[in-house]
């Protein structure tokens, strides 16, 4: 151990991080699977050791809560002993599928290892943050658009890759389109200017200068087409506009203007998914199985990682979620164990707090599927709790000051077939605002007067509205069905708010 993390950064296995309901860890395998088995010897580490709880982060991350330091200590020797190597250094993020989905444009692995040899060979790691990280998406089933990257990577083509930096597809702002090659050069030049601003520089920092200053060289070596020009936009903002260099087609904001998005971090397409890759997803979904082997609500969408998903050779994953990104230890034990009575080889985590289990056939996940079901885990893509980010909250933190995660499955089951599908809610025990630091439509908050309603802001939010902190579930039902009477058929959710103004909702609030 090297000591405790600061909060903000990246809580490793070797560096816990400390908060409110003890010390935390995040870990991800090294090679993006673990075996049932030891996939059950971690969650028996993680009850020993925490308290009990298993996550998996919009990112997809292993996170274990509630240790100390010295069963900390404990549990990285159990990690070692289980043989589970975990990712260290700059994180380069591919989707969970890459090298075995049909549906990809490209295979984002040999791009991604490129970036990953170049960073270690010129040891930028131990000179960049440890929020600072890379995504390269090929653009397959389950896409990366909401995860965010200092320097994002999205497969064109089998041959061409979008460079764009600082945010997710709506927010990160277009540098131009590389061959692999220049790609990877691009990336690390980027990067370099990233660690020249110190271990707290991110991208969003990078003014428009350096960033055309850091791609300058590619026109000339792979005499690609000069790019059009980006009107400046406020470094400050994360948006970064009039680059020169490397584009081999002109530079132009993606499309979208980066409004409200859902937290789930699978909804939405992909900025020009229509430029290949959607009909043969459908194609290899349709071919992997016969259609009678699949339940009929196990059908995987493009924006969920939740169902049957097909893979090359014939093959099949299982996606599953856990409800709110959380799972007590002995439910996902007893989930291991089943997956492997039904012959999984593997599990991997994947992005939007889902668990991926491979080697299966149509009548094992089937099988599976109802074995998850009774466990408590998320099957169906449209289930509430997806779309509504939660905290663990009081008593479970000492930072809470209301019951976040029961407020939350509350929310869910009373009325989550009735919440605006436009609506993205978090509900924060406190103003860290931890389990979604972005902004969000509504995001409900404990403090000390009950829980405050923010619209359209992060936790941390000047207030829109209060209510008692026993009242916030039936608060925002309260405020459900003011969105419904009151919403018009152009607007979604947050404009509606926006439009109705706090004191309206105040008043929704204190109806009886």
């Amino acid at each position: 151990m090297t000591g405790f993390s600061r909060r903000g950064a990246c809580p490793a296995l070797s560096a816990p991080m400390s908060t409110g309901d003890g010390l935390l860890v995040r870990l991800n395998p090294l090679a993006g699977e673990i075996a049932p088995n030891v996939l059950i010897g971690l969650c028996e580490s993680a009850a020993r050791h925490g308290n009990g709880i298993v996550e998996v982060t919009a990112r997809g991350s292993i996170q274990i809560r509630g240790l100390t330091s010295e069963s900390a200590c404990l549990l990285a020797e159990e990690v070692e002993a289980l043989g589970i190597a975990v990712r260290t250094g700059v994180p380069v993020d591919i989707g969970p599928l890459a090298g075995m989905d049909p549906a990809e444009v490209a295979d984002p692995k040999p791009v991604a290892a490129a970036i990953r040899t170049a960073i270690a060979e010129v040891d930028l790691g131990t000179r960049l943050g440890p929020k600072v990280s890379v995504v390269v998406d090929g653009r397959g089933q389950i896409g990366l658009g909401n995860i965010i990257g200092d320097v994002r990577l999205v497969a064109k083509d089998a041959e061409l890759w979008r460079l764009s930096v600082a945010g997710d597809e709506s927010s990160a702002r277009l540098v131009g389109e590389f061959d692999p090659d220049a790609a990877c050069a691009a990336t690390l030049d980027i990067l370099r200017a990233i660690a020249a601003l110190g271990r707290q520089g991110r991208a969003r920092d990078l003014s428009s200068e350096v960033v055309r200053a850091a791609i300058a060289g590619f026109q000339a070596s792979h005499s690609f087409a000069p790019p059009s020009v980006l009107p400046d936009i406020s470094p400050a903002r994360g948006e970064i506009g009039n680059f020169a260099g490397g584009a081999r087609h002109a530079a132009l904001p993606m499309d979208g203007d980066g409004g409200d998005s859902q937290i789930s971090p699978l909804a939405g397409e992909m900025s020009g998914r229509t430029e290949g890759g959607g009909k043969d997803r459908d194609a290899a979904k349709a071919a992997a199985l016969e259609p009678e082997s699949i339940p009929e609500h196990s059908a995987a969408t493009d924006s969920s990682a939740i169902g049957i998903l097909s893979l090359s050779g014939n093959q099949i994953a299982l996606g599953i979620a856990l409800p709110f990104g959380s799972i007590e230890a002995s439910a996902l034990i007893a989930f291991c164990r089943a997956a492997a009575a039904a012959g999984a080889t593997c599990i991997r985590p994947a992005p939007g707090r889902t668990l991926l289990v491979m080697g299966l056939d149509g009548a094992s996940a089937a099988n599976l599927t109802a074995a998850a079901s009774s466990l408590g885990f998320v099957m169906f893509p449209n289930d509430p709790r997806i779309r509504i980010a939660a905290c663990p909250g009081a008593p479970a933190c000492a930072s809470g000051m209301i019951a976040a995660r029961d407020v939350a499955a509350e929310i869910a089951h009373e009325i989550g077939e009735s919440l605006d599908p436009t609506l993205s809610l978090h509900v924060s025990g406190c103003a860290k605002g931890c389990a979604h630091p972005g902004p969000a439509t509504l995001t409900i908050v404990g403090d000390e007067k009950g829980a405050v309603f923010v619209v359209g802001g992060t936790a941390k939010g000047l207030p829109a509205a209060y209510t008692a902190g026993y009242e916030a579930a039936r608060g925002m039902g309260r405020l459900t069905k003011l969105l419904a009477q009151e919403r018009k058929p152009d607007e979604n959710a947050a404009a509606c708010l926006a439009r109705l103004g706090a004191k309206r909702l105040a008043q929704a609030l204190a109806q009886e």
